[in-house]
């Protein structure tokens, strides 16, 4: 959720490591230009609409949030709880402070979904070629995101750049 530089860059790098992926923004032509800015023979769809975005999604759903830090985050959680079912797995990666990161936790805990923060460094470059990954949160979401954020994630030596940093709470 948030096709601007970081979210559809990482995005990108996704689907060019063979995963299916929905991009979500409100604004239906950024939707429309993300999906078309997608390489060939990769699974990518755009879309502006919360539900859709949630029914496209397997489950459990992996919904990454790349918006600003504070009410912006919590917006669309709010979009989404309605929408989500146990065991959903929501992730904030745009740089929220630690404790709003707990508050979140608790909340969705309460309602079955799974959270997480995750630092994503390298900007825009990082995003669409390889970033340092650092999740933290749910310790069950981090087995279900492993494999994506290892494929994406920068690699030394063929060791991925990212590493789980624990539960916060």
């Amino acid at each position: 959720i948030g096709l601007g530089t970081m979210g559809r860059n990482l995005l990108l790098n996704m689907a060019d490591n063979h995963f299916a992926v929905v991009g979500f923004d409100r604004t239906p032509a950024k939707a429309a230009a993300f999906e078309a800015s997608a390489n060939p023979n990769t699974m990518v769809k755009g879309v502006s609409d919360y539900t859709l975005m949630v029914q496209l999604l397997k489950r459990p759903r992996k919904i990454m949030l790349l918006v600003p830090a504070g009410k912006p985050v919590d917006d669309v959680i709010d979009h989404l709880v309605p929408l989500l079912e146990k065991d959903d797995i929501v992730i904030d990666g745009g740089n929220s402070h630690f404790t709003d990161t707990l508050v979140r936790i608790k909340f969705l805990e309460e309602k079955g979904i799974h959270f997480m923060g995750i630092g994503v460094s390298g900007g825009e470059m990082g995003a669409r070629t390889g970033p340092s990954i650092m999740p933290g949160g749910d310790e069950l979401a981090w087995k279900h995101v492993k494999p994506i954020l290892e494929a994406v994630s920068a690699k030394v030596d063929g060791q991925p750049c990212v590493a789980y940093m624990g539960k916060w709470a």
